[in-house]
């Protein structure tokens, strides 16, 4: 009966919705039998879409993650001379949607229910570059660990950069360049990005603050 009232709801949906579906349907069933193979961990109900390039030998998946297409996962185990232990641990029910770049070269933590729009970079790396006549991309990277925290909105084409501590339920506006550590439940936004808002825990509600997240009289 379940099957009939699914399969009534689909004929139901405008052409293009179905065609979705499908595409649901089969990305799950290929992220089942052929990417949980290879990925470190793969939670139930996960769908990973035509990935632009990724390294799923060090990659988490919680359940019912889903990674739309162009994403980049990408691990970075040996640069230069020296080597690292990199892994990303990915929450339940988080989403990445096309075209995200992450990079990480220590462990990085992406917590449960969280949403990371278009375009978006997240990244544990920095380039050295202070030795002059050396291209920077020739120079020592500088490792510093990045975690976001549960049911966060990282907006379109934000750069989380290396070393960010995000809390939970934290607003990252759209283009925003975020280095930093901030509390939970913080509006942030701006190049470079500071809170603009912030919960009042007393009364619940979504106030307005200075640069440092102190609440405005």
């Amino acid at each position: 009966m379940k099957i009939l009232r699914l399969f009534g709801t689909w004929l139901r949906l405008p052409p293009s919705r179905r065609r979705q579906w499908l595409g649901y349907l089969w990305g799950r069933l290929f992220t089942r039998l052929i990417h949980a193979r290879r990925l470190k961990a793969c939670g139930r109900g996960s769908i990973v879409q035509r990935p632009l390039f990724w390294t799923p030998e060090f990659i988490e998946l919680g359940q019912k993650v889903f990674i739309w297409p162009g994403v980049r996962i990408e691990a970075v185990d040996i640069y230069g001379n020296e080597r690292y232990g990199p892994c990303i641990r990915i929450g339940d029910r988080c989403s990445f949607q096309q075209n995200c770049h992450v990079t990480f070269a220590s462990t990085l933590e992406i917590g449960e229910g969280t949403a990371i729009m278009y375009g978006v970079l997240v990244t544990d790396i920095d380039h050295e570059y202070t030795e002059i006549g050396v291209p920077a991309l020739q120079q020592a990277i500088d490792v510093k660990r990045t975690r976001i925290g549960d049911n966060c909105f990282i907006g379109a084409g934000a750069k989380i950069q290396a070393g960010t501590r995000l809390g939970n339920h934290c607003i990252v506006g759209t283009n925003a360049v975020v280095r930093g550590t901030f509390p939970d439940y913080c509006v942030i936004a701006g190049v470079p990005a500071r809170i603009l808002k912030r919960r009042e825990p007393e009364t619940g509600t979504w106030r307005k603050t200075d640069a440092e997240g102190r609440f405005s009289v």
